[in-house]
């Protein structure tokens, strides 16, 4: 059977290596995914707040939620094609924007599971994200 790296922390809890660590938070000793942090509360709240009233995100609610999280996607991006260097306090503001978007963008699906906008700008942007992933995993020795 093989060892086991007790120096990471499990997968759900951070899906960084210790060497990424810097882009963690520490939470009862273990590490927690910045980004992760910054970007799901705010989601989740809006997601919760459209079940429990009702409401569905329409019109300008829309427009925020594909413009939103475009400053998140562009920082992956640049910082993964080395544009840019990670930087905590900027890789919060844009999650948290971005968890914002995409809590406007649960709450049209919460109403309409199959719209065109919500899965177009999911697909878009988590693509975009992937192949930048991709490129500097490709390049990292």
């Amino acid at each position: 059977m093989g060892r086991q790296r007790h120096d990471i922390t499990p997968l759900w809890l951070s899906h960084h290596f210790p060497e990424d660590y810097d882009r963690c938070v520490v939470v009862g000793g273990r590490h927690v995914c910045r980004r992760c942090v910054a970007l799901y509360p705010p989601a989740l709240l809006l997601a919760v707040v459209a079940g429990v009233t009702g409401w569905s995100a329409g019109g300008v609610w829309m427009a925020l939620f594909v413009v939103l999280p475009l400053p998140a996607v562009v920082e992956f991006v640049a910082e993964h094609l080395g544009a840019v260097r990670h930087s905590p306090l900027r890789q919060v503001v844009v999650s948290v924007l971005a968890g914002i978007g995409l809590g406007i963008g649960f709450a049209r699906y919460l109403h309409q599971p199959g719209d065109l906008v919500f899965w177009g700008v999911v697909v878009l942007y988590a693509g975009v994200c992937g192949l930048a992933a991709l490129s500097r995993a490709r390049r990292v020795p």
